[in-house]
């Protein structure tokens, strides 16, 4: 059976910087760039059966350069959606709040759009499981996406609630591997470069 591969886009201005980024489609930085062209050797080593991307921009151009050709761009698999709280620091946040702000435990703030809740991201994340599980008899399936909801997907797989994506912090340009181990969803390899 084939093995679920996360693969966090390369770092951005904004990644680097710590704002929120969901919808505002920032492009890479020239080491997010290196980053993923690093990654290609590993991966080339995998059958993948799938090649599903979220439709920013960061996260089509590091499968690119991370050798990986794309046999489908699936929605549920963009950023939480953070309202208000697009482009902002979690520092600039709390602040205003006058308490530690976190996406894992508080609302997102109504912007142009409303946001999303965790369960909101859960939700998605478990159809693009479903799709997934039903392709692992042919091969790896590979998810390039962004950190958060790539955090949610992992969670939901170990069969944990989605604000149990806190625990699994995944760097710009890296990746996680998820497998299993006696018939049961284990994660066997986390933050991998």
């Amino acid at each position: 059976m084939g093995e679920i591969v996360v693969l966090r886009h390369g770092q951005t201005e904004w990644s680097r910087s710590g704002q929120h980024t969901s919808v505002t489609d920032v492009p890479l930085l020239p080491e997010g760039e290196q980053r993923a062209r690093e990654l290609a050797p590993t991966l080339a080593l995998r059958s993948f059966a799938e090649v599903w991307v979220s439709p920013r921009r960061r996260a089509r151009r590091t499968a690119e350069l991370a050798g990986l050709t794309a046999t489908g761009v699936d929605e549920d698999l963009v950023e939480f959606d953070y309202g208000g709280y697009e482009g902002r620091t979690t520092a600039e946040i709390s602040e205003e709040l006058g308490r530690q702000w976190s996406v894992w435990r508080d609302p997102v703030v109504p912007g142009e759009s409303p946001g999303e809740s965790v369960a909101d991201v859960g939700r998605r994340v478990d159809r693009v499981l479903e799709r997934a599980r039903a392709r692992l008899d042919d091969g790896d399936v590979a998810l390039v996406a962004h950190g958060h909801v790539l955090r949610v997907l992992t969670a939901r797989w170990l069969g944990l609630g989605p604000d149990a994506g806190a625990l699994f912090a995944l760097p710009a340009g890296a990746y996680g591997v998820l497998g299993h181990e006696h018939a049961r969803p284990v994660l066997t390899g986390w933050g991998l470069d």
